[in-house]
C-alpha cells in the first residue's frame, strides 16, 4: 500500500510539473506573439509614415532636416530600452512649416507631428499610434488655429450661446466659423471610415483640461486591437489626414494678410503649443515613464516659433 501511495504521489508530481511547464511555455509563447504583433504593427505604421513624409518633402522641397534636433540611427538613442529615430524638419518663410517631426520608437510608437507657422490659419496635424501589448492607441487630429471652445459641444451638436457664456460666445462662434472651411464633409468622411473600420475600438482615456483645450472637432482618440485589418485602416486614415494637411498648406487662399493677423496668430500659436506640449507630456510619461520628458521635448520641437523667420 505504501508503495502504491508513493507511486501515485510521484505521478501527481510529474503531472504537475508537466502542467507548469506547459503553462510557462504557453505564457512565453503568448509573450513572444505579443512582441511580434507590436513589432509588426509599428513596422507597418512606420513604413507608411516614412512614405507620407517623403511625399510632403517632395511637395515642399524647402523643408530642411534639422540635424541637431534629429535622432538618426547612428545616434543610438533609446526610449524605454527601444531604438528610437526622429527626423525633424522646418521650412522658414513662405512655406510656413514651423516644425515637422517624424518619430518612431521600435515596437511602441509611430508619430507624425506638424506645426504651421503663423503666416496661415491651416490646422496643425497630430497623427500618433502607440502600441502596447496587443492593443494600439490611435490619435488623429487637425488642431484648430483659433480657440472655438470645441470642448463645450452639446450632445445635439450645438454650442453654448450668449445666454450661457455672454459675449464670449460670439468670439468662440466666430473662431469656429473661420475653421469650418477645413472641417469639410470629406474630412468627416475620413474620420467616419476610420471609426467604423476599427473593430473592437473603445474611447481613449478621459480627457485632461489641456487635451480639451487643444483638440479639434474631428479628433479621433480610440483604443483598438492591433489586428492586421485595424492597422491597415489606421494606415489609410493617417495617409488621408496628411494629404488633407498638405493640400491646405499648398493653397495660397489660407494665407493671412500681412500685419495684425499674423501677429495675432503668432500669439495664439505660442500659447497653444505650450498647452499641446503639456497634454503630450502626460501621454508619453504614462507610456515611457522617465523617458517621457525627453521624448515630449524632442517630438514637440521649439515652443517659440520666432526662429522660423521670413516674416513668420
Amino acid at each position: 500500500r505504501r508503495w502504491w501511495l508513493r507511486s501515485a504521489m510521484a505521478r501527481v508530481v510529474v503531472v504537475a510539473c508537466v502542467v507548469v511547464g506547459v503553462a510557462r511555455g504557453f505564457t512565453a509563447q503568448v509573450g513572444r506573439q505579443a512582441r511580434v504583433l507590436r513589432a509588426s504593427a509599428i513596422d507597418t505604421l512606420g513604413t507608411a509614415q516614412e512614405a507620407t513624409v517623403e511625399k510632403i518633402l517632395s511637395a515642399i522641397p524647402e523643408l530642411a532636416l534639422k540635424r541637431d534636433q534629429s535622432w538618426l540611427s547612428e545616434d543610438g538613442v533609446r526610449v524605454g530600452g527601444a531604438a528610437t529615430r526622429l527626423a525633424a524638419y522646418d521650412a522658414p518663410g513662405t512655406p510656413n512649416v514651423a516644425w515637422l517631426s517624424s518619430l518612431l520608437v521600435e515596437g511602441a510608437l509611430s508619430s507624425l507631428t506638424i506645426f504651421n507657422g503663423p503666416l496661415t490659419d491651416c490646422p496643425h496635424l497630430a497623427s500618433r499610434v502607440l502600441v502596447e501589448g496587443e492593443t494600439m492607441s490611435v490619435f488623429l487630429d487637425w488642431r484648430p488655429r483659433a480657440y472655438g471652445a470645441y470642448e463645450t459641444i452639446k450632445p445635439d451638436g450645438t454650442y453654448p450661446g450668449p445666454e450661457e457664456l455672454g459675449r464670449a460666445a460670439f468670439a468662440y462662434s466666430g473662431a469656429r466659423a473661420s475653421m469650418d472651411k477645413f472641417y469639410t464633409p470629406e474630412l468627416r468622411a475620413t474620420v467616419d471610415r476610420l471609426v467604423t473600420s476599427l473593430q473592437g475600438a473603445a474611447p481613449g482615456a478621459a480627457l485632461s483640461d489641456l487635451e480639451q483645450l487643444t483638440r479639434g472637432p474631428l479628433c479621433v482618440d480610440l483604443v483598438a486591437p492591433a489586428t492586421e485589418a485595424n492597422v491597415a485602416a489606421v494606415v489609410d486614415a493617417r495617409a488621408a489626414a496628411a494629404d488633407a494637411w498638405l493640400q491646405w498648406q499648398l493653397d495660397d487662399q489660407h494665407a493671412h494678410k500681412p500685419g495684425a493677423p499674423v501677429n495675432t496668430q503668432y500669439v495664439y500659436d505660442t500659447k497653444n503649443r505650450q498647452n499641446i506640449y503639456g497634454a503630450l507630456l502626460a501621454v508619453y510619461s504614462a507610456a515611457f515613464a522617465d523617458d517621457g520628458v525627453k521624448l515630449t521635448a524632442a517630438d514637440s520641437g521649439p515652443l517659440d516659433e520666432a526662429y522660423v523667420g521670413g516674416g513668420s
